[in-house]
C-alpha cells in the first residue's frame, strides 16, 4: 500500500486516540486503587507507525494483572479502538506499570 495514504489514515486514527489505559487477562480495564487512563499524543507517523509521544506511567491497584493496553477517544467512558497484549505482570500490591514507548506502537500497514 502507498506510504502516503498509510500515512494519513496512522494520522487521523493518532487523532482518535487521546488516552490509554490497561486491561487484565480478560481485557476488562483496570479500576480502583488510584488507576486512570493516561492522556496521549503520538509520534510523527513513519511508515504507516505511530507510537505514544513518550513513556506512559500508570498506577495499578493492588491484586491486579496487567495483560494488555487499550486506546480510548476519552479520560472516561469514550470509544475503546483496540490495542495490544502485554506480557502478563500481576500486582501483589499497588503499584506502577510502565508502558513503554518503544515497544507500544499501531501499525496501520496491518489493519
Amino acid at each position: 500500500m502507498d506510504s502516503t495514504y498509510t500515512d494519513a489514515i496512522a494520522t487521523h486514527g493518532g487523532s482518535l486516540i487521546t488516552h490509554l489505559g490497561l486491561v487484565d487477562d480478560t481485557g476488562t480495564e483496570l479500576t480502583g486503587g488510584g488507576y486512570a487512563r493516561v492522556a496521549t499524543t503520538w509520534t510523527t507517523v513513519s511508515g504507516g507507525l505511530i507510537r505514544p509521544n513518550a513513556d506512559k506511567v500508570f498506577t495499578v491497584p493492588s491484586g491486579a494483572t496487567v495483560a494488555g493496553w487499550r486506546g480510548y477517544s476519552a479520560s472516561t467512558a469514550g470509544t475503546n479502538y483496540g490495542g495490544a497484549a502485554l506480557t502478563e505482570q500481576s500486582f501483589a500490591t499497588a503499584g506502577e506499570y510502565t508502558l513503554l514507548q518503544a515497544s507500544t506502537a499501531i501499525d496501520h500497514n496491518n489493519v
